[in-house]
Formats: structure tokens, sequence, C-alpha cells
């Protein structure tokens, strides 16, 4: 008799202690759970295995990846469903030692482990990233971690982020832009805040594939100096340029920022690097960039940031993001990023929260995702793939739900006799 579903929704219930919002539906063809709901499809048992292994996010992370689980239906949904039920119970989710105590709770694990045959760790999938937490923020550990997030191809990306190639928030005018105007009307506003003029250095400080150091050199005349530690990265970034004719006026580099040692800058820009810096780097990160930009200069940092703690000494990185997408990433709040830019020697002129547009952002590369799937799968590789459908929807489910923002922050190298050189109304943008 095929009841494995029902079997395993019972146990689930039975372990959290609340009704599974989503049907499961199972290796044996058996359905449970409501009806019309999205339904997370347990592909085998060792998709159970997996779980019972590494319970929480991590297990679930690998048997996405592995394929051992799916999910039926709308994908949105199932996410935000699975997100409340795992990750965001909070002060109503049990301690684990209060789980172990508890009778009911061991006889549901038993009965997992029935259903789950011979209960041996099945392997980690490939994609996840192996390594020592010893040494972070080192020079040769950004690298590693920046090559296993970027040098996925070259191909790929262009699937996923479309013509513009820019791999951060756009701006958008409307919901209904399209990605590649809302990519150009960001490019476009970050030139303005830092007032761009012809003759200028521009040092793009992890420059992706080039797209704001094209447009600055292009529409504002200025000359950019672009830096990544991504090879594939750097070769196609050189190869755009090239293209555009714009060889005399941009320089792409592979290098770290810590080594860049050709200032002073007139504008900096650092558009969605400052997540790879870490906490403990950052007040380095801001110095180094202080010292690189000449005085009177503007510096236009754009940053996801994470809701402050309460015990900032608790923050833990996610463990599906740290082991699939940015190895030794971190997010902090925006108070902290404002601090460390102040206590760095900056002024910090203008902050614009653009949260909303991310999450636009997010849903439009996951389309651009599903519509090619079968070439990404060729491309990157099954695992890969969906590792990044479920990355990117499940952060537009974030910035949505005011989860995690992103930011915008303007600040200026002011000299000592307080010139900002920024008009009293500046939030005009020169528009």
């Amino acid at each position: 008799m095929a009841d494995a579903a029902l079997r395993l929704k019972s146990l689930v219930e039975q372990l959290l202690g609340v009704p599974l919002p989503l049907r499961i539906r199972a290796w044996d063809g058996s359905q449970a759970g409501p009806p019309g709901a999205p339904a997370l499809v347990v592909r085998n048992r060792r998709a159970v295995r997996r779980l019972l292994w590494k319970p929480g996010e991590l297990g679930l992370a690998r048997a996405w990846v592995a394929g051992d689980l799916d999910i039926e239906g709308d994908f949105y949904l199932a996410l935000d469903l699975l997100s409340e039920l795992v990750w965001e119970r909070g002060e109503d989710a049990r301690s684990l030692v209060q789980m172990v105590r508890d009778p009911e709770v061991r006889r549901a694990v038993g009965g997992l482990v029935k259903v789950a045959g011979i209960p041996l760790p099945p392997a980690p999938p490939r994609e996840e990233v192996r390594r020592s937490r010893g040494h972070l923020h080192t020079k040769r550990s950004d690298k590693r971690a920046i090559s296993h997030h970027y040098d996925v191809g070259n191909d790929f990306y262009e699937i996923v982020l479309g013509p513009s190639m820019v791999y951060s928030c756009a701006y958008w005018p409307t919901a209904d832009a399209t990605l590649e105007d809302a990519q150009r009307d960001k490019l476009e506003l970050i030139c303005r805040k830092l007032e761009l003029t012809p003759g200028q250095r521009l040092l793009d400080v992890g420059c992706g594939w080039g797209s704001l150091a094209i447009h600055a050199a292009r529409e504002h005349g200025v000359s950019v100096v672009g830096i990544t530690l991504s090879q594939e990265q750097a070769a196609y970034a050189r190869k755009r340029v090239a293209g555009e004719g714009l060889t005399d006026r941009v320089e792409i580099r592979v290098q770290d920022y810590r080594d860049v040692a050709d200032g002073p800058y007139d504008t900096i820009a650092s558009i969605g690097m400052a997540e790879h810096v870490g906490a403990d780097k950052y007040l380095e990160y801001a110095e180094d960039l202080h010292r690189l930009l000449k005085p009177g200069g503007r510096l236009l940092n754009h940053q996801i940031a994470r809701r402050p703690q309460r015990d900032e000494s608790s923050y833990n990185v996610d463990e599906f993001i740290d082991a699939y997408v940015f190895p030794d990433g971190e997010l902090a709040p925006l108070g902290t990023t404002v601090t460390q830019l102040e206590r760095a020697g900056f002024e910090v002129r203008d902050v614009e929260a653009i949260r909303e547009h991310y999450g636009l952002t997010l849903r439009r590369w996951v389309a651009n995702l599903e519509v090619d799937w079968a070439r990404a799968m060729r491309l990157a590789g099954p695992g890969r793939a969906r590792v990044w459908r479920l990355y990117m929807a499940a952060c537009a489910l974030a910035f949505e739900r005011n989860r995690i923002g992103v930011n915008q922050v303007l600040a200026v190298r002011t000299p000592d006799g307080g010139d900002s050189r920024m008009p009293l109304r500046a939030r005009t943008w020169g528009a």
C-alpha cells in the first residue's frame, strides 16, 4: 500500500508540533496534505536521511541541490510557507534539548528512521563548499570564495542577468519596466550621485562584468579602473570594453582592493562588493577606500543589509548561502555600515533604501533562469542551476518581507576645512 506521504506528513507534524501547510508527494506516488497547496516532492528515502543527519536548513538545502527534494506548484508560495515553518518560528520553536527530551519527538524521529531505511549519511552534493573555517577574509580565501560564486561560466550569467550583465539591484521606474531599462537607470543613478565629470578617475571596486565602468566612461567621459578577483569576469569585461572602443579609458584588473596603490581617485563606487568583506575587515576596507579617495571625493557604497539583532554576537551566517552561494559572505545592519564608514573618516551624506527594487530584480532573474532552464542546466550543471533558482527566489521573498534590505550610502572624504562640495539640495542628483 502506497502510504509514505501520509506517514511522512504525520511524523513531521508530530516532530514540529504544527500542521504542515504543504502537500507531500512521496517516492511511492502517494500524496497527503492540504488540497491545492504547493507540493513538497520527496523523490526518495535519501531525502529523509539527509534531514535526519542534518536537521534544518542545511539538510533541506542538500536534498534540494541533489534533486532529492523538489517543489510542484507555486514556487514562491512554497518557499514562503517553508520559511515560516523552518526558519522563522522564533520564540515558538522548541530548543534542541527540549525536543530530545520529548518522548513524542523521539518517537517521531524513530518513525522517520524506519521510513528512511538504513540511516547512513549521504555525501553532500559536489556543489557544496568544503573548507576549514580557520582564517577568513585573507586575500587567498577571498579569491577562492569569489571564484566559487562568479566563475560559474559567463554564458550561465548571461541567461540569468540578461543583456545588461549587471549583478546588483536594479532601480525600477515602474514595476512593469524592462530589466535592462531598470539596470541602466541604476547605473546612471550611481553616476549622478558621484557627480561624474569628464576627465575624472573612477575606481569601481568589484566591477563584475564591466557594466558600470563602460557606462561611466561612455556616458560621462571618465577614466575607470575596475577591479575584480574573478578571472572569468575580468576576461568578459575586457572583451566588452574593447567592443565599445573604450580601452583607452577603462582598465579591468584582477586585483584585491587591498593591493590598489595608484590613488588618489576622484570617485569610488563599491556596488554589491562590501558583502564579501566580512565584519572583522570592514573598517580596514573603509579605511582603504578613504585612503584611495581625493579630499572632496565621493564614495557610493551599494550594500545589502540585515536587520540588527538584540545580541549581535549571536549572528550566524545563513547555512545555505555560506555553503552553496557566497562562501564567507556576511551581512551587517545599515547602522553598523554607516558607523564604520564614519570611523574611517567619511562624512555620510545620503542613504537611500531601495529594498523593494531588489525583490523586483530577483524575480526577473528567476524568470530568466526558468525560461532557459534546460540550457542553464547544461551550462552549469543541474545542481548549480537548482542552487541559483532557490537562492534567488528565497532572497526575493526576504526583500519583499523586509527581512533584509539594500541601501545606497553616499559618503564624502570631506576636507578639514569642511567643504563637502555637495549641493544644498542633493537629492535631485543633477536630473
